[in-house]
Order: structure tokens, then C-alpha cells, then sequence
């Protein structure tokens, strides 16, 4: 409990700040391609549930154009996403504005990744653990399958995660994330660009009689 509750954070902060300094270069080029590429903002901001559910800003580098129907509703991500933004996601580049909520305390270096908030009430009381820590960059979830794998696969090894926490595992985690980038697997669910929507487990749906 020690590490899941001090030692984890004060490396958190350490590493997300030495590697904001190091890759300060590439984090300012990136904003410049990006801010001419979508013709204004560079970062893509969105409300997450964090630790205990609570709500937060996580920031991306934009990858999708905003482009909506005729009724005003965005159009999928296959249809907004670009070459550029394909590339950048590929490689995990539009992650690294995160490291800026890791050392605010919104976010982790490893932990489950944080999902919409539409999906809160969606959540099995197992499913919804994974709120218990902070949410992370990368994960245990992402290094054995990210999105190519299910929900209930998904949430079941955010929940092993939870139960599991420790220097060693999270340690695995980052260099398992490393590797899983230089190769380029998992990005995407066949069909999607990144994932189908969470729509309910079969647990949570109630049956008609």
C-alpha cells in the first residue's frame, strides 16, 4: 500500500516532468504542425472521470477534424480522422499532452485508461473498481490487447490491475507500452478507427419477460 498510495505518485511526478522537459522539441513542433493542420486549437480537451469517478480535462494532441452533419452531430471517427492524425495516434504521439495531467494529479503513468463519462452508468459494481486509482497514460488493458480486445476483457483486466498494483507490474506495463508502440498493434477494433462505443454489459441489461 505503500507505493499504491506514495511511492507511486512522487514517480509520477519525476518522470512525467523530466520527460516534459526532454521532449519540450517535439512537443512544440508537434503543436505547430497540428495548429496549421486543423487551422486552430492543437489540443484536443475533454471531460474524464478520474479517481473515485471525479471529473477532469484530459488533453490530447487533435487528431480528427470537426466536421458534423446536417443535424449538427459529429460524423465517426473514420470520417474525421486524418492522414497526419492516423500517423500521430499510430505512433501514440497525441498522448503525450497527458503528461501535463499526471503532474497536476488527474492522472497516472499506468493505470486504467479513462473513458467517457457517458459510461459511468453503464458500469457492473465490478466493472466500475476501476475507478478505485487514477487513471493512466497507459495500462494493463492496453499492453495485452488495447482496443483490438472486448469491453468485458477490458474491464476485467483493469479490475486484475486494481487488485495487482505494484512497482514491478507497473514497471512491465511501461516497457510492455514501449514495445507495443515500436510494433503498432492493438491501435484499433476491427471496424473502428479506435473503439465501438460501451453500450451496457449483458449483466447490466435487463431482461424482458
Amino acid at each position: 500500500m505503500i507505493y499504491r498510495d506514495f511511492i507511486k505518485r512522487g514517480i509520477d511526478i519525476l518522470c512525467s516532468t523530466g520527460i516534459l522537459i526532454i521532449g519540450l522539441p517535439l512537443f512544440l513542433l508537434l503543436m505547430v504542425i497540428l495548429a496549421f493542420h486543423f487551422r486552430g486549437n492543437p489540443i484536443f480537451c475533454q471531460t474524464r472521470p478520474g479517481k473515485h469517478g471525479i471529473s477532469f480535462k484530459i488533453l490530447k494532441f487533435k487528431t480528427m477534424k470537426d466536421v458534423f452533419d446536417v443535424d449538427g452531430n459529429l460524423l465517426s471517427d473514420e470520417k474525421r480522422i486524418t492522414p497526419i492524425g492516423s500517423l500521430i495516434r499510430k505512433a501514440s504521439l497525441d498522448e503525450i499532452p497527458q503528461l501535463i495531467n499526471v503532474v497536476k494529479g488527474d492522472m497516472s503513468l499506468v493505470g486504467p485508461r479513462p473513458l467517457l463519462v457517458d459510461y459511468l452508468p453503464l458500469y457492473t459494481n465490478s466493472q466500475r473498481r476501476r475507478h478505485e486509482v487514477r487513471p493512466g497514460i497507459t495500462g494493463w488493458a492496453q499492453v495485452n490487447g488495447r482496443n483490438s480486445i472486448t469491453w468485458e476483457q477490458k474491464f476485467d483486466l483493469d479490475s486484475w490491475y486494481v487488485d495487482h498494483l505494484n512497482f514491478l507490474l507497473d514497471l512491465q506495463i511501461l516497457l510492455k507500452t514501449f514495445s507495443k508502440i515500436l510494433v503498432g498493434t492493438g491501435i484499433s477494433q476491427e471496424g473502428h478507427v479506435t473503439m465501438s462505443r460501451f453500450t451496457g454489459s449483458a449483466e447490466n441489461i435487463p431482461i424482458r419477460k
